[in-house]
């Protein structure tokens, strides 16, 4: 047998407002479709390493076929306390000379002119932010074709990284000519494992003076 919820309320002396108030309520098509839509926001959010605001959060989800309006991802991600963190502007220092280091003379000396293939190799290596974290690039390029020749990707900045573009570029390319390689005076270049490669190859090796972004960087940008 059922009873109305008024005559319920009566009998046991209690408001309509407090039964409702105790009673619980099964969600709704609208708050479930919040929830599953707040939990994509999360995956944004953490994926951004908690940098994403909701305009950046909402194109995220949008790309990947999630209907949602610009107020109602800020809304849900006010009402969670998920507010983008301000990042600090800290990027990896790439060029660490070690102490004692000699570094091999400048060559090069700013001339980025090649008549020939394999006659100057310029290697630099960057970093890359992303998502997860930082990435490093290396390379080596030809300054006649102004091609790369080698390159290597990692998560870690080491003496493995340039080793690794330089084993690819001396594979691909073969050199059978004096061949001179350019780079500055990072610990990575002037390890005893990367000359030892390039005197193995009969290789001359020139590098940057200290503080003189001009002796290599505009041979790797232009």
């Amino acid at each position: 047998m059922e009873h109305s919820v008024k005559r319920l309320c009566e009998l046991l002396d209690v408001t309509r407002s407090g039964y409702y108030a105790w009673h619980p309520e099964e969600p709704g098509v609208r708050e479930l479709e919040n929830q599953v839509l707040l939990e994509q926001i999360r995956i944004e959010y953490k994926r951004s390493r908690q940098t994403y605001g909701s305009p950046r959060i909402r194109a995220s989800l949008l790309r990947k076929g999630f209907a949602c309006g610009r107020h109602r991802v800020a809304r849900l991600m006010h009402k969670s306390g998920l507010s983008p963190q301000k990042r600090h502007r800290w990027h990896p220092m790439t060029t660490r000379r070690w102490p004692g280091a000699i570094p091999a003379p400048n060559r090069l000396n700013q001339d980025f002119s090649a008549t020939t293939a394999n006659a100057k190799w310029v290697s630099d290596f960057t970093y890359i932010d992303t998502a997860e974290g930082w990435l490093y690039l290396a390379i080596i390029l030809d300054l006649f074709s102004r091609k790369v020749v080698g390159w290597a990707m990692a998560e870690q900045m080491s003496s493995a990284l340039v080793e690794t573009a330089l084993d690819m570029a001396l594979q691909t390319r073969q050199p059978k000519t004096a061949l001179l390689h350019h780079s500055d005076q990072g610990s990575q270049y002037t390890s005893d494992v990367y000359r030892s490669k390039l005197m193995d190859a009969n290789i001359q090796l020139s590098m940057s003076r200290v503080g003189n972004c001009y002796d290599d960087g505009g041979a790797v940008t232009s």
